[in-house]
């Protein structure tokens, strides 16, 4: 061990492929230098703390997002935009293990987000938006979205795996005492993304009802 160069881009990728397997709790400096051939402080010259790695990480996921998911032309309405950037980011963080959880909090480490900003703020200021306005309806639509994908992965960390303890049928067994709760479970647990989308769609007429603009 020792011997493999390794630069930040390579770190960040092999960590995201490691979180996939061993999720955010398994994923240690030690665990991905292993996987790198390298000694663990070897990763101390690119990122000081795990936080840092996760910066980068996050940063990388957007950067896929980008490059995939939001490759094509831009949506004309703010409407438009802001539930096709929320569905692209969903996609991105379900591509991952515990991605809402990498992702919420994570400080990008380049600009590479500033563009898709400036763009998306002058959209919606064009559109009737002040500035304040603006930015507090693009933080809640992603607070939705940041908040769905956790929930979401809580129950299934990887789109074709769920974790124990959902059967719908011995949910509603267990609550027959209360029928509407007992059906709700089909609803709560099923269908993600239909019911992401039509919450998303909820949270935009909730823009457009408080600040008026349609």
């Amino acid at each position: 061990m020792g011997t493999t160069k390794i630069d930040r881009a390579r770190v960040a990728d092999t960590a995201l492929r490691l979180l996939n397997e061993v999720g955010l709790d398994g994923l240690t400096l030690r665990a991905i230098a292993r996987e790198l051939d390298v000694k663990a402080p070897a990763l101390y010259w690119h990122f000081k703390d795990k936080q840092a790695l996760l910066d980068e990480m996050a940063t990388v996921m957007y950067r896929r997002m980008l490059e995939g998911d939001l490759a094509g032309p831009a949506p004309r309405t703010w409407q438009q935009q802001m539930v096709a950037y929320q569905s692209a980011l969903r996609g991105a963080l379900l591509r991952y293990r515990d991605g809402a959880k990498v992702y919420g909090g994570a400080r990008f480490t380049g600009t590479d987000h500033a563009e898709g900003l400036e763009r998306h703020l002058r959209t919606m200021v064009d559109a009737g938006f002040d500035l304040r306005q603006a930015v507090r309806a693009g933080m809640t639509v992603n607070a939705y979205t940041m908040g769905f994908v956790a929930e979401e992965q809580g129950v299934k960390p990887m789109p074709d795996e769920q974790r124990e303890g959902y059967d719908i049928a011995e949910r509603a067994a267990r609550m027959e005492r209360y029928p509407l709760a007992a059906a709700a479970g089909t609803e709560i647990f099923t269908d993600y993304d239909e019911r992401f989308e039509d919450g998303l769609w909820i949270v935009v007429a909730g823009i457009e009802a408080r600040y008026g603009v349609k």
